[in-house]
């Protein structure tokens, strides 16, 4: 089984940028989707085969998730915990006959850290909420978590320390949340490898490759025996993070 993570920072956009012809060559079972910035309804395109869940923001133009999947989910539920997180379209969880797929895009600390004890108590309700389902059986998480864990996840870790995405505050609860029963595929995997998703769009940050990891699949640490390979389609184009993948054998 071959999933695919990929903020699209706008998907209209992306769709006008090579969207429909990477997911065609990706051939992947579900395409997981962060920051659409869209209702459903705003876009009119053709992606044969895949049934198409959307969780959008109320706040038109903002945030939103969607997954696409052409294997029939059991069940879809849309966001978590209470009405604070309610409003934007951060979650969509799928339930398969295997495991749970969690897709998310985990709210920006912001400059300054100005949202950083919003994004605090995010980060314990939903790994709370990431907990209560690998009770009932395996979760994969996937999307933009919006935080470099390790220093070698981002390109100047020395000058970034602090910022929002690199402060201690946010790596601290990546490793709250992995050493609760979970594993980070590619790291796991690949314990030395660079290789970065997201490039801020200043200082022709992409073309020096100076770049930040900071869109993830993550399992349940029993689960991690099923994965085959954890990617980082680098060398995608049209938004300014990279598709991530995952592969499966079930």
């Amino acid at each position: 089984m071959k999933l695919i993570s990929w903020n699209v920072n706008g998907l209209r956009a992306c769709i006008g940028k090579g969207f429909l012809d990477f997911c065609k060559s990706a051939d992947a079972d579900v395409i997981c989707l962060q920051e659409t910035k869209m209702k459903p309804e705003q876009a009119d395109f053709d992606l044969p085969g895949y049934e198409k869940f959307w969780n959008s923001a109320d706040k038109p133009g903002y945030s939103g998730t969607a997954v696409f999947t052409r294997v029939p989910p059991l069940n879809m539920t849309y966001d978590f915990g209470g009405d604070e997180y309610r409003h934007e379209g951060r979650v969509i969880t799928a339930e398969f006959e295997e495991f749970y797929l969690v897709c998310c895009y985990t709210p920006n600390a912001q400059d300054e850290l100005r949202r950083i004890d919003y994004r605090m108590r995010w980060e314990d309700d939903f790994r709370d909420y990431l907990r209560e389902l690998d009770r009932v059986k395996p979760v994969v998480l996937c999307g933009d978590l919006n935080v470099a864990h390790e220093e070698i996840d981002l390109k100047n870790p020395k000058t970034n320390r602090g910022h929002a995405g690199f402060s201690d505050q946010e790596r601290g609860k990546m490793t709250e949340l992995l050493s609760t029963g979970f594993s980070d595929t590619f790291r796991t995997l690949y314990p030395e490898k660079i290789a970065y998703s997201w490039w801020s769009y200043r200082f022709r940050a992409r073309e020096k490759n100076a770049g930040w990891r900071i869109d993830y699949f993550i399992v349940s640490r029993r689960f991690q025996e099923k994965v085959v390979d954890s990617l980082i389609c680098d060398q995608v184009f049209g938004s300014d993070h990279c598709p991530v993948g995952l592969e499966l054998e079930l």
